[in-house]
């Protein structure tokens, strides 16, 4: 029986002492994943810029002057460009991003087409589009997308400081939408908004007791952008941040845990002890959306001492030997930027 998680023993959790915490996390991690495997995938912004929401994090906000580039859907050929690069450099899954508070009835048929080809690459697919309704998610579940990320950024009480534009129920109601079309869900949040402990608790608890948990749990520090409303917030202390993941490999022991954004402010060692504290996933690649990302080569140099490798599903085992091969050998290609 799934445990029920608690404000009481969420903060019994929290309070353990870090090298307990750690290990706790470990002792999960190795029940049900491969320390040493780490679960690549790169994301795409397939539409930047001008969205209507009001997320303070964020530079894609039409609310905010910043220095973005505004781009109307990709072509298809360029989506699919960088979806080949992405799998001969490792990735086993092809994310997309469009800045919407919800897509158009007029743009599914575009995105189911974007699915299908990326599918015929023998590559998982995700989006993140914003707020979706039955039907849509019915169309893009038929077309065989596999993931929908959706984030719940913080906690339920903290989250109206962080955006007005729509409701944590809002969101919350998308992913049951997500998950009764037949998707697997991608949602976590983002570490360093302002909130308090207590809101990176019930944040997970949130997550953990959903009545399914969700397949994928990205963990994004905070990237500061000049222009946003939080551009002068109070760094993270990178322990509390490892906490953070051991808590959450704890709280959801069968979850991929990605680090997603902020890793580009995150050194070696950071990101190497949230590793040993559980995150298992990783994006690759220059470029978050909008946001810096560690370059190829330091990932690689970084994987090379760590002895992690890439971990690929079983769809994807044939392509395992070629390329685990082409990735270790991407010491100079600059492969994203390339691609768009």
């Amino acid at each position: 029986m799934k445990q029920k998680w608690t404000l009481k023993n969420t903060k019994i959790l929290f309070n353990k002492p870090f090298f307990d915490l750690i290990f706790e996390a470990q002792k999960k991690h190795r029940k049900y994943f491969n320390p040493n495997k780490i679960q690549i995938s790169t994301l795409l912004s397939i539409k930047t810029g001008a969205c209507p929401e009001d997320c303070k994090y964020c530079p894609q906000s039409a609310r905010y002057k910043t220095e973005l580039k505004k781009n109307k859907l990709l072509e298809l050929d360029k989506i699919l460009k960088s979806a080949k690069y992405a799998k001969e450099s490792g990735s086993t899954r092809f994310c997309m991003g469009a800045a919407w508070k919800h897509p158009n009835e007029k743009d599914i048929p575009y995105l189911e087409k974007i699915i299908k080809e990326i599918k015929k690459m023998g590559m998982e697919t995700c989006m993140t589009l914003g707020t979706i309704n039955n039907i849509q998610a019915k169309k893009l579940s038929k077309a065989g997308l596999d993931f929908y990320n959706h984030n719940l950024d913080t906690s339920s009480n903290f989250y109206k400081n962080i955006v007005t534009t729509r409701t944590y129920e809002e969101r919350l109601n998308t992913l049951k939408i997500v998950r009764n079309a037949g998707m697997k869900i991608c949602t976590g949040g983002i570490i360093g908004l302002g909130e308090k402990i207590q809101d990176r608790m019930e944040l997970l608890m949130e997550l953990s007791n959903l009545d399914i948990q969700p397949e994928s749990v990205p963990i994004n520090m905070l990237v500061k952008v000049p222009g946003t409303p939080m551009e002068n917030n109070i760094d993270v202390d990178p322990f509390d941040f490892i906490r953070v993941i051991a808590a959450t490999r704890i709280m959801l022991p069968k979850s991929y845990i990605r680090l997603s954004a902020g890793r580009n402010n995150m050194n070696d060692q950071t990101q190497a002890m949230c590793f040993m504290a559980g995150a298992n996933s990783i994006f690759y690649g220059c470029k978050l959306l909008t946001a810096k990302n560690p370059k190829e080569i330091n990932d690689l140099n970084l994987f090379k001492k760590l002895n992690l490798s890439p971990e690929y599903s079983k769809q994807n085992q044939k392509e395992k030997n070629k390329n685990s091969l082409k990735l270790f050998k991407l010491n100079k290609k600059q492969y994203y930027n390339a691609a768009i």
